[in-house]
């Protein structure tokens, strides 16, 4: 056994990541990806065992560095990217851009959606890689979905008479054959969508459906409705990946780091985050987590009581934390997520009780620093510690949980804000409603005879729904 070796590795984690690794003269070598880095990093010790290029190569590390990420496929793109950026000697796998799918806006007067293998080429824009094609067709769809880009070839694109059947189920805008004053647009938003984060466009999106469903244009309200289900599937799907750190997270070992940094015990900590909409349907949410990980049964949703802080950041979480206090589970330490304004408010709500904030920094994962209980900032915390990044877990499940919770309020007040315009339909008929079709686009669009099959409706409300949606005397 190469001893040398092992002590350069003796510390590696029990996580996914990469490694990279350096000879004396700090030269990078070789980047790595791994589902486990401990294991990953103990195959190299037996060189025998290796591959031949690796066996020279191993003999010239005098030094191994990793990144922990939050999974294995975050780690299969960091690695990627370092590969592609840095241009490691012995990385001879991935400087060809062959092994993982990308995905490509073409050069055309009406771009086409194009997934592909190989060389980038200047007459696309490019985005990815992605970890498996699924991913990438995921992806596709939801553009399809929200901004109708075709992805036909331009030959068959060009041959067309009239549209085809991805007009007609509403995941193409049918350049081919219709008019297209909005296709630009829809192409800037789907280069918003593929190069940032969709929250932002998610709340553009709700402006917009208020604004029809205000104007009884419920048609193209339900349109944007359905824009906002698929972008919103995407970015929770991408949120419980990153989610998926918790199960690698040894909750004891760190609560009992953060214990031991903060001076204090900690039995169960709070973590706090609010929502809102342009100042509608403000909420707030605090998860809970202790040594043996995160205790769901003491999560709380909160909705606002004082309307006159609607809106208003600091106002809501006054409010939130002090119920929380008054009537929740006891807290031994308060997380917020935000500057110094959140947590003077949470010192001067909640004095007797230790607060630690979170604030986002430059960019929003990454760059994380802390305000301790005495009110000093903290930014030596190394940023691929086991205790950083469970302090971000905690942050992000804080957020994840209120903003599901926003959407969920959303959703409810458009669905009441239309079916309470017709007479007779109180909540129980309501509820019938929403289980049976799903969505209010489903109530809109059903045939009189799929409303008379509603449970607890009856013919007559089953007609006046229909009447009013399709603004006719049944």
């Amino acid at each position: 056994m190469n001893i040398q070796f092992s002590d350069l590795i003796s510390n590696a984690p029990d996580a996914p990541g990469v490694y990279k690794m350096y000879a004396s003269d700090r030269t990078l070598l070789y980047v790595g990806k791994a589902k486990n880095l401990a294991n990953r990093l103990r195959q190299y010790v037996d060189i025998s065992k290796l591959e031949l290029h690796k066996q020279v190569m191993r003999t010239l590390v005098t030094g191994v560095e990793w990144e922990i990420c939050p999974t294995e496929s975050d780690a299969l793109l960091r690695e990627q990217e370092l590969i592609k950026t840095l241009k490691p000697k012995y990385n001879i796998m991935l400087t060809d851009d062959k092994m993982y799918p990308m995905l490509a806006l073409t050069a055309h007067e009406y771009p086409r959606l194009l997934k592909f293998r190989g060389k980038i080429s200047q007459r696309r824009d490019v985005f990815g890689p992605y970890p498996s094609v699924s991913a990438l067709n995921d992806t596709i769809k939801m553009i399809q979905k929200v901004c109708n880009l075709r992805t036909c070839r331009d030959t068959f694109m060009h041959n067309r008479s009239r549209p085809c059947l991805l007009y007609q189920i509403g995941r193409c805008s049918a350049p081919c054959c219709l008019p297209q004053p909005e296709y630009q647009k829809n192409v800037a938003l789907a280069r918003r969508i593929l190069t940032g984060d969709s929250e932002p466009i998610i709340a553009e999106l709700s402006n917009d459906m208020k604004k029809y469903s205000d104007a009884m244009d419920f048609e193209r309200a339900a349109d944007i409705r359905d824009k906002i289900i698929a972008l919103t599937q995407t970015s929770n799907r991408g949120r419980q990946s990153k989610n998926t750190y918790e199960k690698n997270i040894d909750w004891d070992k760190n609560v009992s780091e953060l214990e031991k940094l903060l001076g204090i015990k900690i039995e169960r900590a709070g973590v706090f985050d609010n929502s809102h909409l342009f100042g509608k349907n403000s909420v707030g949410a605090m998860i809970c987590f202790g040594h043996n990980g995160f205790t769901k049964t003491d999560y709380r949703h909160f909705k606002l009581q004082n309307k006159s802080n609607a809106g208003n950041d600091i106002g809501m979480m006054a409010e939130f934390i002090e119920r929380a206090v008054q009537h929740g589970p006891k807290l031994d330490l308060i997380i917020v997520d935000g500057g110094m304004a959140q947590w003077n408010i949470a010192h001067k709500t909640a004095p007797n009780i230790p607060i630690f904030g979170v604030t986002k920094g430059v960019v929003r994962n990454g760059d994380e620093h802390f305000i301790m209980p005495d009110g000093s900032i903290l930014d030596t915390i190394p940023k691929n510690s086991p205790l950083f990044l469970m302090l971000r877990s905690v942050r992000d499940e804080a957020h994840r949980f209120v903003i599901t919770y926003h959407r969920e309020r959303r959703a409810k007040q458009m669905t009441a804000s239309v079916l309470d315009e017709i007479d007779g339909i109180g909540p129980t008929r309501k509820h019938e409603l929403i289980r049976h079709f799903g969505t209010v686009r489903g109530i809109m669009d059903a045939t009189l005879a799929q409303l008379e099959r509603v449970p607890k409706l009856g013919p007559a409300a089953a007609k006046k729904i229909y009447a009013h949606f399709h603004s006719e005397l049944v």
